[in-house]
């Protein structure tokens, strides 16, 4: 599918590789006027490429302000399917014919082999730190970044998933990544939403041991104790075991 000009083109490959964004942040991305990025994101509004909601997909609600809130732009499942190149079709039906000769366990097998395989060259431990699970996980083509919540835990959102399609007919596929997850930290990971069922982002909530130290100008929701051992923490958060 032919995007409607490069400018659009370029947007939307900003969503998909770096997350949601408004007007102005995408204008930030690729040195665009906010003029130079407004036109193309009504061209991509028009074909379904992407959609503006008052919120990004995932993260905490932003404060309310006065005026009319500036729209969050993020893919459609139709946007992400024109940015990338798969072979899906041919994925499903191996799938089908491996279940119609050995049965559901042996798409279960294969989900769960497949999950390893894929967690395994990321070298994810106890000792890795959040942020440097993102990295990874966007090195694999997933576009991660994290979002923090609290003290406890943050989220680990996925902008992009190489195989959504496939795991659309298979959610097993996505049961068996988030269990590989949970063993190569040696922490329990809870899925809460998928793009495969439909959801805006891929978003897991993850348990840490502390958060990155901060400066006065920058937020948490932390308590004070929490904020206190921040302070005094190395700068990288720590996934805990």
């Amino acid at each position: 599918m032919k995007f409607p000009g490069e400018a659009a083109e370029r947007i939307a490959r900003s969503l998909l590789d770096d997350g949601p964004g408004t007007v102005a942040e995408l204008g930030t991305r690729l040195g665009l006027t906010s003029a130079g990025v407004r036109r193309p994101i009504s061209a991509l509004v028009e074909q379904g490429l992407i959609v503006g909601t008052e919120r990004a997909p995932f993260g905490p609600a932003p404060l309310r302000r006065r005026g009319r809130p500036s729209l969050v732009y993020s893919l459609t499942s139709r946007g992400r399917a024109a940015l990338t190149v798969h072979y899906d079709s041919l994925a499903i039906d191996a799938l089908r014919y491996l279940e119609t000769v050995g049965g559901t366990q042996a798409v279960h097998d294969f989900a769960f082999q497949r999950a390893t395989a894929l967690v395994e060259p990321l070298n994810v431990d106890s000792s890795c730190t959040v942020d440097e699970l993102a990295q990874r996980l966007t090195d694999a083509g997933y576009a991660a970044r994290i979002e923090e919540d609290n003290g406890l835990t943050v989220q680990l959102c996925q902008h992009h998933c190489p195989v959504v399609d496939v795991a659309v007919a298979y959610p097993v596929l996505c049961e068996a990544e988030t269990e590989a997850l949970s063993k190569a930290l040696g922490t329990h990971v809870m899925r809460l939403a998928t793009l495969a069922h439909g959801d805006g982002v891929c978003t897991s909530v993850i348990p840490v041991s502390a958060l990155t130290a901060r400066g006065p100008a920058q937020k948490t929701n932390a308590s004070p104790s929490s904020q206190t051992e921040a302070s005094v923490s190395p700068p990288n958060r720590k996934v805990s075991a």
